[in-house]
């Protein structure tokens, strides 16, 4: 038997879903992030998988510090978020050390064991890794904390 991959929606399908109202629903898991772009200067909204703790949002790179999003958010930090029905302004504060990366996989498989488990193995990783898995993992991504202004 096929293991199947795991691939995520397009973009535009998440950010239809937000656009139809149905931001609530799939803001559980994803919020749209809006950067500057580094190049033309015009927005770019990307959706993408959160975390919330204490009323700070943080997300992974899963194409690491070469995504467009992070290139574009390293050339201007101010960003623009949707989370569910709510939008702010934020300072996006950008990480690239895999131990802060590894710490922050830990409380995603924490809280979404069965999803992470499965991203994580179509990436060739156990559904559990231990630590040091982790920590090689997270050395190929990139991470940004979002501080709403």
């Amino acid at each position: 038997m096929t293991q199947m991959q795991f691939r995520p929606p397009p973009a535009h399908f998440i950010e239809r879903l937000y656009a139809i109202g149905l931001g609530p629903l799939v803001g559980r898991l994803i919020l749209l992030l809006t950067t500057t772009g580094r190049k033309t200067g015009l927005p770019r909204t990307t959706p993408l998988q959160y975390e919330e703790v204490d009323g700070v949002y943080y997300v992974a790179s899963a194409r690491g510090a070469k995504a467009d999003w992070f290139c574009n958010l390293l050339a201007h930090p101010e960003v623009e978020v949707q989370v569910k029905s709510r939008r702010f302004r934020g300072n996006a504060e950008p990480i690239t050390d895999p131990m802060r990366i590894a710490d922050f996989l830990e409380l995603r498989l924490r809280r979404h064991p069965t999803m992470v488990g499965k991203i994580l193995e179509s990436e060739g990783l156990p559904a559990r890794p231990d630590r040091s898995q982790l920590e090689a993992y997270a050395g190929k991504l990139a991470m940004v904390i979002i501080h709403p202004c």
